[in-house]
């Protein structure tokens, strides 16, 4: 028998311990915040409540001030009024209840003829039930016992003086209560709403007067180190929320009076009830609006004999909100609410468990709250990770990504939703370019292996080629991206970029020598991804006008540079994205000079984050004609030296050839 060979214990670093505290910690900080959340909700729902209404009346409050009116003033009146109108909302609520549960025993009747015509009408179906019926009611009378033989009047006890006599009910009766026990019974349901509302009042009202103390609390909590920032930040978040809260209960409200109006001409009882619960419905996303048309299509059903009420609130609600939420709302406020539709869900089911039906109408704010502050306070951008629509990876990581998993095709996917807004040119700058810088990060440290760096390199290849059919003129910017990667990307390159507005050339201005099958040459460094940066160079002069082909980094080798096809090649551009490599870039740019004597030589070095003066040392030491740092720059000094833009250069290329020959 093989004796088992345990391993030892293995020691964790200070940093792996400190590391799992830290998580641990955060754990239990979780659970705690949630248990308060629960048991306190008395407490915090108020609270909860209070801050919302406060973000929706501020931007009321700073009007009021601004036409000299007294701050205590305007925040005490703003307040009063905004609670008479939620209680004038709520009465007429409770009256619209009222009457709908007056009314609806009346419609019994017709829910009961609906259903049974609709056994009736389902095919095959009425004659079985009616036979089922019929063998039901054989079966009933059937099982029936006898009826006594006793004469009429005679109790069974006379009949059958031995039979036992059946138990006389004994009804207890309570005396009346009098005048105090029902003001009391009329009294208690309403101390708990009465109670929380004056809380939710004294909060609002305080929250309004102390909001700059309560930022700047909230700036020593989040950090004081940084108070410019921090404090830009948080005027930032409540100006945003202000704005977005009131900008949804104006957009909401005007969805619930429509929802009212509709429904009140098609003749569905309670519709003021409907349009009020519409309105409130709608600041739970997705679900909401479903929620909200359930009600009136239920009591359509029960109110009309036939089915046009319910055909007519069906098209009430499938018109107005695709009108309200995909026109109206993308241009009052944007395209969503910051969240991810998971976030959405997640929310409303956590606040729900929470707090109740209260939290469900409370969930999405909330959420938003902490997005907004996780966007903006760098202690909490967890929360915009977790609970944002923004990608939780930047475009460079998603691109990179997206080769790492073989995956060209979404990538090429995002890239033409990029290319409605922005060039070809910047998206392999800002994007791709940087994704690549990545993977050489990657594998300078060792964590890719060749087969992976194979994989990658073919997968760009693929990407190039899905993207081929891009000729790199202007955006029309007529259809604007939707998908959130693709506006990510787009929100990184500036519409002025350096390389945005590359121009096309056309065959018919190109000089003589230009018109081979590929005068622009692209050749690797000496790696896999210095290959899949020839590809993407190649792609794009090809879209610009100048045909390229690329070759690997073993093209220069001493063993393979005398089979290098050097027909009708212009210019060579030789691309790195390592600049740790100064004798191996000179050594290269040697044999190219002696295979190519009369091409112009470009050093791409592409490495992340190099400058200008680092750049030209390089040129200098490898003695290339032209150094550029991306391909948007290598495009076009390929395009200025199609154009005869750099003459000296041409020069001396020919004396060089001519020397050479001699």
């Amino acid at each position: 028998m093989t004796p088992v060979i345990r391993q030892p214990f293995k020691a964790r670093t200070t940093e792996e311990l400190v590391a799992l505290l830290g998580t641990v910690a955060a754990a239990i900080l979780a659970v705690i915040i949630v248990a308060m959340l629960y048991f306190g909700r008395e407490i915090f729902v108020p609270i909860a409540l209070a801050i919302l209404l406060s973000f929706v009346l501020a931007p009321v409050v700073l009007i009021l001030q601004r036409i000299h009116v007294p701050r205590g003033l305007a925040v005490v009146s703003v307040a009063l009024l905004a609670f008479a109108l939620i209680f004038a909302l709520g009465s007429l609520l409770a009256t619209q209840l009222t009457q709908l549960a007056g009314d609806l025993p009346r419609y019994q009747s017709t829910i009961s003829e609906k259903i049974q015509s609709f056994r009736d009408t389902r095919a095959g179906r009425g004659t079985l039930e009616r036979a089922s019926d019929m063998l039901k009611d054989l079966s009933k009378e059937i099982d029936r016992p006898k009826e006594s033989a006793a004469p009429r009047g005679l109790s069974s006890s006379i009949v059958n003086p031995g039979a036992s006599q059946a138990p006389v009910p004994v009804e207890v009766r309570q005396p009346d209560p009098g005048a105090l026990e029902n003001l009391r019974t009329l009294i208690s349901p309403l101390i708990h709403p009465l109670a929380t509302t004056g809380i939710i009042i004294i909060f609002v009202i305080f929250i309004l007067l102390q909001r700059e103390d309560l930022r700047n609390r909230l700036i020593r909590l989040a950090g004081s180190y940084d108070l410019q920032r921090t404090t830009a930040a948080l005027d930032d978040a409540a100006i945003r929320l202000s704005r977005l809260f009131l900008t949804q209960l104006i957009l909401n409200s005007a969805f619930g009076v429509v929802i009212g109006l509709g429904l009140w001409l098609i003749g569905t009882p309670s519709a003021i009830l409907w349009g009020i619960l519409a309105a409130v419905l709608r600041f739970v996303p997705y679900i909401g609006a479903v929620i909200a048309a359930a009600f009136p299509l239920a009591l359509a059903v029960a109110v009309d004999p036939g089915w046009s009420m319910l055909l007519w609130t069906l098209a009430l609600f499938f018109t107005v909100e695709p009108v309200v939420g995909h026109v109206i709302e993308p241009m009052v406020y944007g395209h969503s609410t910051g969240l991810s539709p998971v976030a959405v869900v997640a929310a409303a089911t956590f606040w729900t468990a929470l707090w109740g039906p209260i939290g469900l109408v409370l969930a999405t704010p909330l959420t938003i709250c902490l997005v907004v502050l996780g966007r903006h306070v760098e202690r909490l951008e967890f929360l915009d990770v977790m609970f944002g629509d923004r990608p939780a990876l930047s475009p460079p990581e998603i691109f990179y990504q997206r080769m790492l998993a073989g995956d060209p095709a979404e990538a090429a996917e995002k890239a033409e939703q990029f290319l409605k807004e922005r060039s070809l040119a910047s998206y392999y700058d800002e994007v791709a370019l940087k994704g690549l810088q990545l993977a050489q990060i990657d594998a300078a440290r060792g964590a890719l292996d060749p087969e992976r760096l194979t994989k990658l390199r073919d997968a760009v290849t693929e990407f190039a080629g899905d993207v081929a059919d891009q000729d790199d003129r202007a955006p029309t910017k007529v259809h604007l991206t939707t998908d959130a990667e693709a506006s990510s990307a787009v929100e990184s390159v500036a519409e002025n970029a350096a390389h945005e507005n590359l121009p096309i050339v056309s065959r018919e201005s190109l000089p003589p020598d230009w018109l081979g099958e590929h005068p622009v040459l692209c050749l690797a460094g000496r790696s896999l991804i210095d290959e899949a940066a020839a590809i993407m160079l190649a792609q794009l002069s090809t879209a610009h006008g100048l045909a390229a082909r690329v070759e690997g980094a073993d093209a220069l080798s001493s063993a393979n540079v005398f089979r290098l096809d050097g027909t009708g090649i212009v210019i060579a551009c030789l691309i790195y994205l390592d600049s740790s490599g100064p004798a191996h870039m000179r050594y290269s740019v040697r044999r190219l000079r002696r295979k190519l004597p009369k091409a112009i030589i470009i050093l791409g070095c592409w490495a992340k984050d190099i400058d200008p003066g680092a750049l030209e040392v390089l040129r200098d030491n490898a003695k290339a004609d032209l150094v550029a740092a991306g391909p948007g720059e290598t495009v076009k000094l390929c395009i200025e030296a199609a154009g005869g833009a750099y003459p000296s250069i041409a020069a001396s290329t020919q004396e060089r050839s001519t020397t050479a020959a001699a």
